[in-house]
């Protein structure tokens, strides 16, 4: 996974086509993948791009990381590997709604 590239402080304006295009200077780009919201579609401001290779990645590194592009400084750098979340997404145990204790007469 060394080739896989994080980049961060996307313009919301950024398409996958675009992402691509910033990084082809730098060598064979694998994937470039914008990542947006399923609910409405707009940009999340990040996205994933794999080069070619692991100099290219490493280059592409060196050449965008900082760079302004549409007054947002990239933040590029190599991706980490997806954290185990747990299922369910609210966490904790769950306590019924209704009290113990008992009838009352």
């Amino acid at each position: 996974m060394d080739n896989k590239l994080y980049v961060g402080n996307l313009p919301y304006s950024m398409r996958d086509d675009d992402l691509q295009q910033q990084f082809a200077q730098f060598g064979s780009v694998n994937s470039a993948k914008v990542m947006v919201d399923r609910d409405t579609g707009r940009s999340k401001g990040f996205g994933f791009v794999e080069m070619g290779s692991r100099d290219e990645a490493q280059a592409a590194i060196r050449g965008l990381n900082g760079q302004s592009f549409e007054n947002r400084a990239l933040v590029v750098n190599e991706a980490r590997p997806r954290e185990e979340r747990p299922a369910g997404g609210f966490g904790g145990g769950g306590r019924g709604g209704f009290g113990g204790g008992g009838r009352r007469y």
